[in-house]
């Protein structure tokens, strides 16, 4: 028999009334894969029964283990397992038939056509995927993947067992970089491929109440993956290149000339591990996250399709950009290296990386890009200097492309609480230098009635205003139209 190239992976513990049905099932496919059964000494006898089903299946592998070691590092023996005998591809799914085995046909088809690395079964992409789910699971489950999204920037659902990995394109350190044991093992493995900006693709499926017995998550594993995600949420923030493999990154292309920087933007991008900033770095971290990104995503797909060429003019550390770097095609420029260097860790997706300065874009395309935009940039620049950025945005765009701007408004809530936090530090110092946790902010937008003049100025018609709870009343959203 010609060896597979395509191994099924599948954990279990007392799943003896499920695992015969199963291999049956996956075996009709006629998929030419084989299965690999990992028993964590079931003490209802799935063992055996794995054992027997080897016998009369001359595809089906058997791996039993002491006791119930997790079912991250059942995952992970499943991987080792794979690199090892040299396989292409690894499907991963549950014994219980919450996974359907015609699932496992559908995902490797997307697998064997699409420019992809993994691909994953999606409860989310669909209503009413949760049949038979009562409300306290259906809620917590939709929380952890808020969290999920939010905290670690994967918009895909990432607690889901059932996956293709194509890990012949993929390499086996990444998962020696996972630490996860238990069912965090899930988000971070993904996680970790994310960062390294490896493709991943989703499929929509029904997931149903487990068929035998009940839902294997103890509270206790639901707390510590929840200490797991924090962790790497703070990791993320900290030392975000911690996850990153050896092989390059997309190079920065240097600017032809010398750059000046005024504003002294490099200070701001390498002073974070300063002790009177720290915090506003983490607490800013978590806002971008959680505030800025959701609303730079929806204006941005409002505006554009997916796949658009787009110019991210002062692009800062990349924060907010993760998703839309893996579904645009995102040239990121800013006058700050150490801002540059940020924007390739959390994006290495990124079509491209210059180093430029926004107020004259001599080096990059003209006329190419579908769109601009940028965001906590304009309010440090006088209202002519934004003009100059606006035109030299409007430059880069085709005709009848679009810029989009966030703008902070004058009567931001941000702008409050920075005004008094910067009050009580100035206190405080005791006639120390003065602390300041941003440059300053000397062209706040006042009105829609400014923006249009600004727009207008530059060359655009405007085509949307907006100011709102979206981010908590921070940021205007200003969209123009190149004329």
């Amino acid at each position: 028999m010609k060896p597979s190239k395509v191994l099924i992976f599948i954990p279990t513990y007392n799943e003896a009334e499920n695992a015969e049905r199963l291999c049956r099932e996956l075996s009709a496919l006629n998929i030419g894969a084989d299965i690999l059964f990992c028993d964590d000494g079931s003490p209802d006898g799935t063992g055996e029964i794995i054992e027997k089903l080897a016998e009369e299946f001359p595809r089906v592998r058997t791996m039993h283990r002491a006791g119930k070691l997790g079912i991250g590092s059942a995952h992970q023996e499943g991987v080792r397992y794979a690199y090892t005998h040299q396989y292409e591809t690894l499907v991963t799914m549950d014994c219980d038939f919450t996974h359907q085995p015609a699932d496992v046909q559908r995902l490797l088809e997307i697998a064997g056509t699409g420019d992809c690395h993994v691909v994953i079964g999606s409860r989310y992409m669909k209503r009413d995927s949760l049949p038979g789910w009562n409300l306290t699971r259906r809620s917590l489950t939709r929380f952890g993947h808020f969290l999920t999204v939010n905290l670690l920037g994967l918009p895909q659902d990432a607690t889901g067992a059932l996956r293709v990995y194509k890990i012949g394109t993929i390499p086996q350190e990444l998962f020696n970089r996972v630490r996860s044991l238990g069912y965090s093992f899930f988000f971070e493995s993904l996680f970790v491929l994310h960062r390294n900006g490896f493709a991943i693709r989703e499929m929509p499926i029904a997931l149903p109440a487990r068929t035998y017995g009940s839902s294997k998550m103890s509270l206790r594993e639901a707390g510590r993956s929840a200490s797991r995600l924090l962790k790497l949420f703070l990791a993320s923030v900290r030392r975000p290149d911690s996850f990153l493999l050896s092989s390059p990154l997309p190079p920065i292309l240097a600017a032809e000339l010398p750059l000046q920087d005024p504003q002294g933007w490099d200070a701001y991008w390498t002073r974070g591990q300063e002790k009177s900033r720290r915090a506003y770095s983490f607490v800013a971290s978590v806002y971008r996250r959680l505030a800025i990104r959701r609303n730079l995503n929806y204006f941005i797909h409002k505006h554009f399709s997916a796949g658009a060429r787009l110019l991210h003019a002062g692009c800062g550390s990349g924060q907010v950009d993760s998703e839309l770097s893996r579904e645009m095609r995102i040239t990121a420029v800013d006058i700050s290296l150490p801002a540059l260097e940020s924007y390739r860790r959390n994006n290495p997706g990124a079509e491209a990386v210059r180093h430029g300065d926004i107020l004259h874009l001599d080096d990059v395309a003209g006329g190419s890009f579908d769109g601009a935009y940028n965001l906590g940039v304009v309010e440090h620049f006088t209202q002519d200097q934004i003009v100059q950025i606006l035109r030299e945005m409007g430059r880069t765009v085709k005709p009848g492309g679009k810029v989009v701007i966030f703008w902070p408004h004058r009567r931001a809530t941000s702008v409050f609480v920075l005004k008094v936090i910067h009050r009580v530090l100035d206190f405080f110092r005791q006639g120390g230098p003065q602390v300041r946790l941003h440059p300053r902010e000397i062209s706040l937008l006042k009105s829609r009635d400014q923006a249009r003049e600004v727009v207008e100025r530059a060359g655009f018609n405007l085509v949307e205003y907006y100011f709102g709870m979206r981010d908590l009343l921070v940021q205007a959203v200003v969209v123009g139209c190149k004329r």
